[in-house]
């Protein structure tokens, strides 16, 4: 488990801005690194501060709070839910296609656990298929809300890996990018798993050059 600030330090980090050099892909990713990227240096972590938080244009990674108010999702403009934790376990969000009937959000669900030895690995292009659906439907105005339990570990996972695939960001840049504007931590075995699709996407040339600095607003 990711050891996590007192409230009144998380909000003091939260005013810290993530490591704005990120290295350009080439070499090898570590867990080490990724977890450099989401700490404060001292191996401390802060848990979200808001439900949920636009973390790139139209991706929102959100809680299970907010994924179970179909209201404040139409509200938001949210056109698909992709639920990284489905299942009836405290641990897992028991929402389902049925759940958001007659609400126009189109749903899938994922049934992972928020364990090091849990292959999310195995759902990452199952997942960028469906945020890329998300994102073309209304002629690219689509919406996407990926959550788990809390936000913090597997539905970060999943939007890191789209990120890889899709934007083709090494894990660094891709992690860097969530973290900017979310508090997140995935656990070890899931950021072992993204250095190796690092590690993959980059011996097949799947990964830009360069990656520059990452922008800030």
């Amino acid at each position: 488990m990711k050891k996590h600030l007192s409230p009144a330090k998380q909000q003091q980090q939260h005013q810290q801005q993530p490591p704005a050099d990120v290295p350009a892909p080439g070499g090898e990713v570590t867990v080490q690194q990724l977890n450099e990227l989401l700490s404060n240096g001292s191996g401390f972590y802060s848990l979200p501060t808001q439900h949920f938080n636009e973390v790139f244009p139209r991706i929102y990674i959100g809680n299970a709070f907010v994924a179970q108010n179909a209201m404040r999702l139409q509200k938001l403009g949210v056109t698909h839910v992709l639920n990284v934790a489905e299942g009836t376990s405290f641990m897992h969000v028991n929402t389902s296609v049925e759940f958001y009937t007659g609400t126009g959000i189109t749903y899938h669900g994922i049934q992972a656990n928020d364990t090091e030895q849990f292959d999310l690995s195995a759902f990452f292009e199952e997942g960028a298929d469906f945020i890329d659906k998300a994102l073309a439907h209304n002629n690219g105005k689509g919406k996407v809300y990926v959550h788990c339990r809390e936000g913090y570990s597997r539905s970060p996972t999943m939007v890191v890996a789209y990120l890889m695939l899709r934007h083709k960001m090494d894990a660094r840049l891709a992690v860097a990018t969530v973290r900017h504007k979310r508090e997140i931590g995935p656990n070890d075995g899931f950021l072992r798993q993204l250095c190796q699709l690092n590690e993959k996407l980059a011996k097949e040339g799947k990964l830009n050059g360069e990656v520059g600095k990452l922008k800030t607003k």
